[in-house]
């Protein structure tokens, strides 16, 4: 695909129109070789999207889970409160199902919940368009979160340094500039030289189908490297810091993140390299102590075996596909947020940094 020119670069996903609109997003599953935006205008249209990640990013998923609230709610909109009430329940609790990891997804379903129930007098027809102003809210939030994120994280970075990066976590997973590659964008408008080094990201390449085309099309000095291939990267001197995302962080901070992550956050401390996370406080969930307790998403086998319609593996084989791991705080020398620097990171430094904000389900 030829490079775009950034300011002809769709936003990640927006709302079309009034109540009666759609939410329009790009198909992440046709990236690098082809730009498409599709229209979803049902809540199992957005459901899918989420569970195909034609949309994936955990604060891009729970943005589209609020537009998809909408849609789902509407039909009931001219009906009785109780009868809405009902259409809201069931939509969220669908929604909730279509991925298990990412806390962005279940904060952005109980705020919708949460505002819908702050509004008892609203009539149905009133309370729809209400929510769409807040799943809209929610949207411009999540923007505001990534410049600031990026303007945290970009201080700790110095003009030169090349960066190491695992799956996506730009502008294709948020609403906005993203979290880990914010922190990239910051830096280079701020003046400094930059270069990141990209991991493919198996099985589903979102580092080289995503994070690559991202970086290039912002004009960021990217190489593209196998996974395995990282560890390699760092003992020949080549990086200066590790940057990534997160789906949910602990209370403690551990944090979960696409698998591969743990192994490159290992393979971090044992060269001596800052391991940074980049993510905002709604990815916090302090119901949970530490990261045993994060559920852990098992995707098709399929995917491994058969990767992009190629079948790469025997018949048959026996095929063990968690989409996420979880990187120990003790690994995590500092974790980017909206509102600063948690550091070092701990229990306690993470409740005075995220405080009431955060998931607590």
């Amino acid at each position: 695909m030829a490079t775009t020119n950034p300011t002809d670069i769709p936003r990640t996903l927006s709302w079309q129109g009034e109540t009666t609109g759609c939410l329009r997003m790009i198909d992440q599953t046709l990236l690098p070789m082809e730009l498409r935006e599709i229209d979803c205008d049902s809540v199992e249209q957005v459901w899918e999207a989420i569970r195909a990640l034609r949309v994936r990013g955990a604060p891009a998923i729970g943005v589209a889970a609020a537009y998809g609230v909408v849609l789902g709610v509407r039909s009931a909109a001219s009906g009785s409160r109780d009868e809405f009430d009902a259409a809201l329940d069931k939509t969220a609790t669908y929604l909730a199902s279509s991925r298990p990891t990412a806390v962005n997804l279940f904060w952005a379903l109980d705020r919708m919940r949460q505002f819908a129930g702050g509004h008892p007098e609203a009539s149905p027809s009133e309370l729809t368009a209400l929510l769409l102003d807040e799943a809209r809210r929610i949207d411009d939030e999540d923007r505001a979160m990534c410049a600031a994120i990026g303007r945290v994280g970009a201080e700790l970075l110095s003009d030169g340094d090349a960066v190491l990066t695992h799956c996506n976590a730009g502008g294709l997973a948020t609403a906005g500039d993203g979290t880990a590659l914010s922190v990239f964008f910051a830096a280079a408008a701020a003046g400094k030289k930059i270069e990141v080094y990209v991991d493919e990201t198996r099985p589903l390449l979102q580092g080289a189908r995503l994070t690559q085309w991202e970086l290039m099309q912002r004009n960021i000095p990217a190489t593209l490297i196998c996974d395995s291939m990282a560890g390699w990267v760092m003992k020949q001197g080549r990086v200066q810091a590790v940057v990534t995302g997160a789906d949910r962080i602990a209370a403690n901070g551990d944090a979960a993140n696409k698998i591969g992550t743990y192994s490159v956050a290992t393979l971090a401390k044992a060269h001596g390299i800052p391991f940074y996370v980049a993510a905002p406080t709604s990815t916090f969930d302090l119901a949970l102590p530490d990261g045993s307790q994060i559920p852990i998403e098992e995707r098709a086998a399929e995917e491994i075996t058969h990767g992009f319609g190629r079948q790469t593996a025997p018949d048959n084989a026996q095929v063990f596909n968690p989409a996420f791991d979880v990187t120990d705080a003790a690994l995590i020398q500092a974790i980017f947020t909206e509102r600063g620097v948690i550091r070092p990171v701990t229990t306690e430094n993470v409740r005075k940094m995220v405080g009431s904000s955060a998931a607590d389900n």
